[in-house]
C-alpha cells in the first residue's frame, strides 16, 4: 500500500493545536505517523490532540515555541528530535494573520510577519536539513501568492518570501530532502469572521464553494508520500488562483 511507506514515521507539525495544522497531524495518524505537536499557547488544545492521535494508535510529542523569540524557533527541531529521538517529516504549518493596507502598512508590521511565517520556518527548515538530512518539508503558503491582498499586505508580503524559499530550498536541500508546499484558499474564516465570510467569497472560486482543513490535509499526505516531487505548490482552493493574477483589491 502507498501509505506503508510513511508507517512509523515522525512528524513535526508546527501549529499544530489547532485549525489546518490539527486537521494535517490526525490525517497523518491516520497513516500511521507519529506527530511532534507544537503550539505556542493553545496548551490544552495540544494535550487534546494528543490524547485523540493516541486513540489512533501513534504516538505524540508536545514542544512549545513562540515565532516571535528567535530562541524558541531556533532549537525547536532540537527539542523535537530530543523528545522523540527521531524525525522523519516537518510541516510548517504555524502563521499569524494580520489585517493592514498599503495606506497603513509599517515596517514594523512587514517585519514581525517576515519573521513568524517566513523566517522561522526557513530556520526550521535548515535545521532539519543539517540536523537530519533526509525526509519531507511542507510548507503553507496562501493561494493569494499568485497574485495580492490589498487587505494584509505585510501577511501576503511574508508568504511571497515563504513561496521562494520554498523554491530555493528544493534546489539547495535535493537529493536527499524533498520540499514544497500547499496553498489554501478559502477553507477556513480568518479570526473574527465566521461561516458567513465564506458563504459570501465562495462565489467568487471556480467550483462555487469553500473547502475544508481535510482538504489541505490530504494534499499535505500526498506530498509527505511522494519521493519525486520537490519545489512544487499544491493549490488547495477551488481554482481560486486561476483568477489571482489579474484580481485587484479582495473585499474586507
Amino acid at each position: 500500500m502507498a501509505g506503508d511507506t510513511i508507517h512509523g514515521k515522525t512528524a513535526l507539525i508546527t501549529g499544530a493545536a489547532k485549525r489546518i495544522g490539527r486537521a494535517t497531524a490526525l490525517a497523518l495518524a491516520a497513516e500511521g505517523v507519529n506527530v511532534i505537536v507544537h503550539y505556542r499557547s493553545s496548551a490544552d488544545e495540544a494535550r487534546q490532540l494528543q490524547r485523540e492521535l493516541g486513540e489512533r494508535g501513534v504516538r505524540s510529542w508536545a514542544v512549545q515555541a513562540d515565532f516571535a523569540r528567535p530562541q524558541d524557533y531556533e532549537t525547536l527541531i532540537e527539542r523535537a528530535l530530543a523528545a522523540a529521538g527521531s524525525l522523519d517529516f516537518l510541516v510548517n504549518s504555524a502563521a499569524a494573520f494580520a489585517a493592514d493596507t498599503l495606506d497603513d502598512v509599517t515596517l514594523q508590521n512587514v517585519t514581525a510577519m517576515a519573521q513568524l511565517n517566513a523566517w522561522a520556518p526557513f530556520v526550521l527548515s535548515r535545521s532539519f536539513a543539517q540536523r537530519v538530512g533526509r525526509g519531507k518539508i511542507v510548507n503553507f503558503l496562501d493561494t493569494r501568492v499568485q497574485g495580492y491582498d490589498f487587505s494584509h499586505v505585510a501577511y501576503i508580503l511574508s508568504k511571497h518570501m515563504l513561496a521562494l524559499l520554498t523554491r530555493m530550498m528544493a534546489l539547495e536541500f535535493a537529493p536527499d530532502i524533498r520540499v514544497n508546499a500547499v496553498a489554501p484558499g478559502l477553507i477556513l474564516p480568518p479570526p473574527g469572521k465566521d461561516e458567513g465570510y465564506l458563504r459570501q467569497l465562495a462565489a467568487t472560486v471556480p467550483l462555487k464553494r469553500h473547502g475544508g482543513p481535510q482538504d489541505v490535509a490530504e494534499a499535505v499526505v500526498f506530498l509527505i508520500k511522494s519521493d519525486f516531487i520537490t519545489g512544487q505548490v499544491i493549490h488547495v482552493d477551488g481554482g481560486q488562483h486561476l483568477g489571482e493574477q489579474a484580481d485587484g483589491p479582495h473585499p474586507d
